[in-house]
């Protein structure tokens, strides 16, 4: 693929069944929960993208035995709440998630471990992470600037307790602590001072920690959560489709006229809290059918169009550029609130909206942590030349931004191949809606 790529408008409507790639989110929990129980665990669904390839890596170098029968089935044999290898050099490039979680699991056992990535991982803030695995007895340095990777930690002495955390920039140092908490001589108790972010893959940490054997218990109010000390479970397990991926398509069939898409193996039933996404194009005048396991999106009917709305995305912060280029389109401004963290993604998302967003007409505001979008008058109007999209390195620009060219003719995307982070066939799956 070049550098540069130009998406082509949909000619004709489109009706679609697709079933994108397991889930980033579910992947990077069921592999560390895989390393960390007492035995051999069969996973299938699992994505293969290069988030997902730099967590296999890191618990292969830390000595857990992964069998790949295929890029997306492994047998993972757990060395319970413990890794073979005591000493270990992870480079982790720009996966966040990957770095989160095993910041905190490699701070069981004994060892030295050192974690690093690329210049952009060097300016993701880890703070919030750290002080609490401090406050429970980990050693843990940071190797160039406070709060940043890289980091060396001196495995050994960690232990359980109670601990009160403020509301933080992720909730991936959340689950980040949920789950090494059986491991903890006494397990973990976590008091929230505050509401905490992106509560829906928090609870998701929680279903997947019990379908491993571990069961938390959340007070009312989610004020708090319990974690018993114990071991994980071997056990077989189906990770479902990627929800945050799939919305590109339920937005594409949500701006094309008579067009319809279908998300097979995503239903009510999903742990993902971003399988949300369709009731927000519910609530912008998009038809939603929701079974146990599919979504499926329709546009507005014939005449009708999609109106702009005032929404708080702080439960599914990364839905935000994808609903960013549907409010393109949409009649009226669109509001998106809470969404302050989008500042510490892959690259400032609040920013990168607000730029790109604007070199197509539409008129971007940012007020704190809440995003303004007012569409053009006739978004559709072709430019006098093609607008060059940055995606910053950051696949859900690419993705969000490559919907938008879907109808908008003239969307050039800088770097397409950055979309390899989560979804390296996402292009192979745009052009499924081209018949």
């Amino acid at each position: 693929m070049t550098d540069n790529l130009l998406i082509e408008p949909l000619d004709q409507a489109f009706s679609v069944s697709l079933c994108p790639p397991g889930s980033k989110s579910l992947t990077n929990r069921a592999v560390l929960l895989a390393a960390l129980s007492s035995g051999r665990c069969d996973l299938s669904g699992l994505l293969c993208a290069d988030d997902a390839h730099r967590m296999r890596e890191a618990l292969i170098t830390l000595g857990i035995n992964w069998e790949a029968t295929s890029p997306t089935t492994a047998s993972i044999t757990g060395n319970s709440g413990t890794f073979p290898k005591a000493d270990a050099k992870l480079l982790l490039g720009n996966a966040g998630t990957a770095t989160r979680f095993l910041t905190a699991a490699c701070c069981l056992g004994t060892g030295v471990r050192t974690l690093d990535g690329i210049p952009r991982m060097r300016e993701r803030p880890i703070g919030q992470l750290v002080d609490p695995l401090r406050e429970l007895g980990a050693n843990i340095d940071y190797q160039d600037h406070d709060g940043f990777p890289p980091l060396q930690i001196k495995a050994g002495g960690i232990h359980g307790g109670k601990i009160t955390l403020q509301p933080t920039l992720s909730s991936q140092y959340i689950s980040a602590l949920l789950q090494i908490a059986p491991y903890l001589p006494g397990g973990l108790t976590i008091d929230f001072d505050g509401q905490p972010i992106s509560i829906p893959y928090i609870t998701m940490t929680l279903s997947l920690m019990h379908q491993f054997g571990i069961k938390a218990n959340i007070a009312p109010g989610f004020t708090s959560i319990t974690v018993p000390q114990g071991v994980y479970k071997p056990v077989n397990l189906h990770i479902e489709p990627d929800a945050s991926n799939a919305s590109y398509f339920l937005a594409a069939a949500a701006i094309t006229p008579a067009s319809k898409c279908t998300i097979k193996g995503l239903g009510f039933r999903s742990v993902q809290g971003d399988a949300g996404f369709a009731e927000v194009l519910q609530l912008m005048g998009a038809s939603v059918i929701c079974e146990p396991d599919s979504i499926t999106v329709i546009s507005p009917p014939k005449g009708e169009k999609l109106v702009g709305i005032d929404i708080d995305l702080n439960h599914m912060p990364d839905m935000a550029q994808t609903l960013a280029a549907v409010a393109y389109f949409a009649d009226g401004p669109t509001t998106i609130r809470n969404v302050g963290n989008l500042r510490v993604k892959e690259t400032d998302r609040m920013a990168a909206i607000q730029v790109e967003l604007m070199k197509l007409g539409a008129e971007v505001d940012i007020e704190g942590d809440d995003i303004i979008i007012t569409p053009p008058v006739n978004p559709m109007l072709p430019a006098d030349e093609a607008v060059t999209i940055n995606t910053y390195d950051d696949h859900r620009m690419a993705m969000s931004f490559a919907v938008i060219g879907l109808r908008k003719p003239g969307v050039v995307l800088q770097d397409p191949t950055c979309v390899n982070k989560t979804f390296p066939d996402f292009y192979d799956y745009l052009t499924r809606l081209r018949g």
